[in-house]
């Protein structure tokens, strides 16, 4: 596994949806995956966000920012998957969202069998269940995926200080 190069990364945001607020780790995810988004797009790194069935869960959170984003609903629960759902070219996925044992595992391993670097910060997913969010986070670490945190995700994606990208992401993450 390498560090995360702009140039080669996409941001797949999963399942952000109002149907999952009541889970206790839903606004900190939330705030995660909006923080990734934002830097994706200082850095110009393609974003693409998934909704589960959004007559019953309802579209993404308003709180996770989605503006320009392309949105592709699903009823599979692997992103990648779904009809729409397009790297545009790019050979790494940063994976944030919900749950971290269903969508998200399933989007991370479907794309590692494609041949995809994954890297899943691990403080931009979440699970109802903090067991299924552990055990998640193992399966796929072990399958390939690449553990961070948002802030490592972002300061690799970065790559150096002293850039007006650098100031932009930093104010995002202090």
């Amino acid at each position: 596994m390498s560090l995360l190069v702009r140039e080669r990364a996409a941001l797949i945001v999963v399942d952000v949806q109002e149907g999952f607020r009541p889970y206790p780790v839903f606004a900190s995810v939330a705030s995660s995956c909006a923080k990734l988004l934002q830097a994706a797009r200082i850095l110009d790194v393609p974003r693409l966000v998934s909704e589960q069935y959004p007559k019953g869960l309802g579209h993404t959170a308003p709180e996770v920012g989605l503006t320009d984003e392309r949105r592709i609903e699903k009823t599979v629960f692997s992103a990648a998957r779904a009809e729409g759902f397009d790297l545009e070219g790019r050979d790494q996925a940063i994976v944030c969202g919900i749950e971290t044992h269903v969508c998200v595992s399933q989007t991370v391993h479907d794309l590692l069998e494609r041949g995809v670097e994954v890297h899943v910060p691990a403080d931009a997913v979440g699970s109802r269940h903090e067991i299924d969010h552990e055990r998640g986070l193992e399966r796929m670490e072990r399958a390939g995926a690449v553990v961070p945190t948002v802030e490592a995700a972002l300061f690799e994606l970065l790559q150096r200080a002293g850039t007006p990208e650098f100031k932009s992401v930093q104010r995002l993450i202090i």
